[in-house]
């Protein structure tokens, strides 16, 4: 009964068929990743999109408040996201670069290249809510 067992065989995958696959799978990867490179930059983008859009809304809720813009983040209860050069998970670190009676602005500014080119992301909002993208990736 034990050596019907033993000698039944199991189909399987031997370690060169694995191989070839793994090989075919990396070339398919590093054909793709180049076209993808901006779209990953875009999507990490949301995020530099969706906090400075939140530090407008703050502002102008202390500009109704005080007639004035704060350059503290303390003033306007912002509190910045930890970004990945601190342990955290956000790719932008944020600042006011300026702020008076009837402007501010706000800046946020990526903490790693994400195309390895060189050139780091920089996004900027102000009291019009005018958000654009200062330094593209």
């Amino acid at each position: 009964m034990k050596k019907k067992f033993l000698d039944k065989k199991l189909k399987a995958f031997n370690l060169q068929e694995l191989l070839v696959v793994l090989v075919i799978i990396g070339i398919l990867v590093l054909i793709a990743l180049p076209t993808l490179m901006p779209q990953i930059a875009k999507a990490k983008s949301v995020e530099a999109k969706l906090q400075l859009n939140h530090l407008y809304g703050l502002q102008t809720d202390y500009f109704y408040i005080h007639s004035k813009y704060s350059n503290d983040f303390k003033e306007i209860d912002f509190i910045p996201p930890v970004n990945v050069s601190q342990g955290g998970t956000a790719y932008y670190s944020y600042e006011i670069i300026e702020s008076s009676t009837g402007s501010f602005k706000g800046r946020a500014t990526a903490v790693s290249d994400f195309d390895r080119d060189g050139i780091f992301n920089v996004w900027e909002i102000d009291q019009d809510k005018k958000l654009k993208e200062v330094t593209k990736d």
